[in-house]
């Protein structure tokens, strides 16, 4: 893959309110224990546990675990939102090619998935039964799509799609999609090869432009 210009990082907003020092231990320790089990896996009390908390300090905050998934999942979507904002500022991208951008933007997103794995799994699992708990997502996914679109919109002319912006919009679709798809069914291989990260990472970059009609980086090529 080509080389990485700008190393994309998780970006957790900072609350400084003493008060929140409690919940944010909880939210740590059932995001973790989650990501590593599985929302139906992860107790109570193992949750408590990593957080140096207490039973009782958990449910003074939280009715039940549902309700500490919802909080996971406002958490998840504000910290995704300052990641997107930061990820992609155009100041952060000046001279770079779409092809540069993606090489580094896309991998960073399959990271997240795949470290975030079963938390993700969880909220694409409410999310097909919970209006608003979609809608929250959906919220972000076009915000990223608008930040997005902004920045390429400077970079039209690498383009060769008769609707850039959509585009854009219906690419970041596919990918999302097929992210999503994937993490709901991460123990089955439901087709013929079985993909590292790494690798869809890389075939998602190069479908990704591909479809904007972006020209290949020489790394992404197929030898002659």
């Amino acid at each position: 893959m080509a080389r990485t210009l700008n190393m994309v990082e998780w970006v957790r907003p900072t609350h400084q309110a003493r008060s929140q020092e409690t919940l944010e231990r909880l939210l740590e320790a059932a995001e973790e224990v989650v990501a590593e089990k599985g929302f139906d896996n992860a107790t109570v009390s193992e949750i408590v546990r990593r957080a140096k908390s207490s039973v009782g300090s958990m449910y003074a905050r939280f009715q039940d675990k549902d309700s500490l998934l919802v909080c996971l999942h406002e958490r998840f979507c504000e910290q995704a939102l300052a990641t997107s904002a930061a990820a992609l500022d155009p100041v952060r991208w000046e001279g770079a090619t779409i092809g540069e951008i993606f090489a580094s933007a896309i991998p960073f997103v399959v990271h997240v998935y795949q470290l975030k794995r079963g938390l993700i799994r969880a909220f694409i699992v409410r999310g097909s039964t919970d209006h608003p708990f979609a809608e929250r997502a959906a919220r972000v996914s076009r915000d990223v799509s608008q930040q997005l679109v902004t920045l390429l919109e400077t970079r039209r002319d690498e383009i060769r799609h008769p609707d850039p912006a959509l585009a854009i919009d219906f690419g970041l679709r596919l990918m999302f999609d097929t992210l999503d798809s994937a993490t709901l069914n991460a123990d089955i291989q439901r087709t013929l090869f079985k993909h590292s990260p790494q690798q869809v990472a890389e075939e998602l970059t190069r479908t990704f432009l591909s479809y904007l009609g972006v020209e290949l980086m020489p790394t992404w090529e197929t030898p002659s």
